[in-house]
């Protein structure tokens, strides 16, 4: 079921599914809600699975003044979960930049959640970005680099991110990019947002919340952007090195997504069973 819902005075949509416990799940840069397909049909015999687009990205406004920080992204995920109407401690799932506003909730709001899953995301001072990350912080090449990026470029660089995507996924992810062209200069004002140093103060509460909170870390063994030694930084024992995967795990390995989510399901490959 898809609703909108608003969120800091803007539009917000929002997929959910099933009826259990609720399951917030947070996709990153350059996706939307349709991350989760693979994921949620199976998840929500379980849970009440809730998948927004993040602000600014796909059909969800940009609320007028959004603030780009780490209390920003902490202050919207906790105001979509009011609107949302919750009020128990829920599962947060979140995927590159998801887990970063999902882990900034949660280190905020640690009483809000009840477990956390994240996958191929950062939130550390140690990491220093990726080299197109480091073009997009940079002021006129980022911008420059945003209105050259043409459909070949997009798509050879998803498929060095994760070769198993599927062909379908792909082009409804570019289309969805030509429709919504903000989301583009949306990513500029999110990577400029976040100076490595700022995570610094946060880590204390990131090691609270790994000791109060079971958290599960996924890591595609195979992305080109997140180096396999950022999952010794948060803090847990619980880290899943996915061998056959790469960047985009919830697309490539949902099986390991939903296991992590103690969904028994059968085998499956980029949403095809």
């Amino acid at each position: 079921m898809s609703k909108d819902f608003v969120v800091q005075g803007a539009a917000t949509h929002v997929e959910q599914y099933g009826e259990g416990r609720p399951a917030l799940f947070l996709h990153g840069v350059p996706d939307s809600a349709e991350l989760w397909s693979p994921v949620l049909g199976e998840a929500s015999r379980k849970y009440r699975c809730i998948a927004p687009d993040l602000p600014g990205f796909r059909r969800s406004q940009l609320p007028q003044n959004f603030v780009f920080s780490l209390d920003g992204y902490a202050a919207w995920v906790n105001d979509l979960v009011d609107a949302l109407g919750i009020d128990e401690p829920l599962t947060l799932v979140g995927h590159d930049w998801g887990g970063i506003f999902g882990l900034a909730w949660a280190c905020k709001y640690p009483e809000r959640a009840g477990r956390v899953v994240v996958m191929d995301t950062i939130f550390s001072h140690l990491y220093r970005w990726h080299p197109w990350a480091r073009v997009w912080r940079t002021p006129v090449l980022g911008e420059l680099s945003m209105l050259l990026m043409n459909r070949p470029l997009f798509l050879s660089e998803m498929r060095r991110g994760s070769v198993a995507l599927d062909d379908a996924w792909l082009a409804q992810l570019w289309n969805a990019m030509q429709e919504n062209y903000r989301t583009r200069f949306v990513t500029l004002k999110l990577y400029r947002s976040l100076n490595p140093p700022v995570l610094l103060p946060w880590q204390p509460l990131l090691q609270a919340l790994a000791a109060s909170t079971p958290l599960t870390v996924l890591h595609g063994a195979h992305d080109p952007y997140i180096p396999g030694w950022t999952t010794r930084l948060f803090h847990t024992e619980d880290v899943r090195v996915l061998e056959d995967a790469g960047h985009w795990v919830p697309a490539e390995a949902p099986g390991a997504v939903l296991a992590a989510l103690g969904v028994a399901a059968p085998e499956i490959h980029n949403g095809q069973t």
